[in-house]
């Protein structure tokens, strides 16, 4: 067996630049740290770009892991925000390919170095991710979750490797919002944008997988997925500035080819029912119709409980319309 120092993972040239965003989450951002820094494959950075209001994460770095010079941690003053966080981390990368993982989220042990692995395999390969494991918020793996989540998203063995359409892979939600590996003037060139707000993480994965000239799914977890109630989407999911709302007006101006269609059809599949649910909610009873009555595949063709559901909360949003107005 060879030494550590022969080992060809210890010694990759490739250099990866791990991108770690974090917000008030000291409490969380060590397991994910930790599980950075135990990489098997070594040539590695770790990017922290910390937005929190308070020294505690500060703190914790300084205390932990100053005395290891793969981790390079900048506190923002003032705040960032979410996509400009990202894109400060993009921008400080040095390595040639960016991997994103969120504070409240961790890696697979091998994660890095089975990714990597889409490259020389494949020459055209610019982006690579794999399954996530869904957690519950101490960290417990949720098996029945983790393989719903994976199935629902169209990651299955059935279609795992190169995809016939990377455009599709974004589209479709298969490309994750964190965990996954691309080459790293990709993602700079793609990049986030501010003005996406909390549907940031889609409108990247969409716009990298459309751009990129192939992209490989592994049918393997690679990172693990903490249930929260305290992301930014859940607190945001029922408001109008919800990332659903935001990802659905993208989708629908998105230019696409022809045969890029029937993915955009598939993913307004998934979101329409939410709009629907969000315009409902927040006093646009006629638009919550009329944008259901448009998409009746989204609902089974009404054999769906929730159009049923949905027809209550327009019902009951149109009477206090008509209540407060008299």
């Amino acid at each position: 067996m060879p030494t550590p120092h022969t080992d060809p993972v210890m010694t990759a040239p490739v250099k990866v630049s791990i991108c770690l965003p974090t917000y008030q989450r000291p409490d969380l951002i060590g397991q994910s740290l930790d599980s950075c820094l135990a990489q098997t494959h070594t040539n590695i950075e770790v990017l922290i770009g910390d937005d929190s209001t308070d020294d505690r994460t500060r703190s914790l770095i300084e205390a932990r892991y100053a005395a290891d010079p793969r981790v390079r941690y900048v506190k923002n003053t003032p705040s960032l925000g979410q996509a400009r966080n990202v894109e400060s981390l993009f921008a400080r990368a040095t390595g040639d390919r960016i991997l994103l993982i969120h504070d409240d989220d961790f890696l697979v042990g091998n994660a890095v170095e089975r990714m990597l692995s889409a490259w020389p395999a494949h020459p055209d390969v610019q982006v690579a991710f794999g399954d996530q494991y869904v957690t519950d918020s101490r960290g417990t793996v949720l098996p029945a979750a983790s393989e719903h989540l994976n199935r629902a998203y169209h990651r299955t063995r059935d279609v795992a490797g190169l995809q016939k359409q990377p455009g599709r892979t974004g589209l479709v939600q298969m490309f994750p919002n964190n965990g996954w590996m691309a080459d790293a003037d990709l993602v700079k060139r793609i990049g986030y944008r501010e003005q996406n707000g909390v549907a940031c993480d889609y409108v990247f994965g969409t716009e990298i997988c459309l751009a990129a000239k192939g992209v490989y799914y592994l049918n393997e977890y690679v990172s693990y997925n903490r249930q929260t109630e305290v992301s930014i989407t859940t607190s945001t999911r029922a408001s109008t500035s919800a990332s659903t709302l935001v990802a659905y007006n993208f989708l629908r101006a998105l230019e696409l080819p022809p045969q890029l269609e029937p993915a955009r059809r598939l993913a307004l599949r998934r979101m329409v029912p939410i709009v629907v649910s969000i315009y409902a909610r927040n006093h646009a009873p006629l638009e919550s119709l009329k944008l259901a009555l448009s998409h009746l595949s989204a609902y089974n063709y009404g054999f769906s409980r929730r159009l049923y559901f949905h027809l209550l909360i327009m019902a009951k949003s149109l009477l206090t319309a008509r209540t407060s107005a008299l």
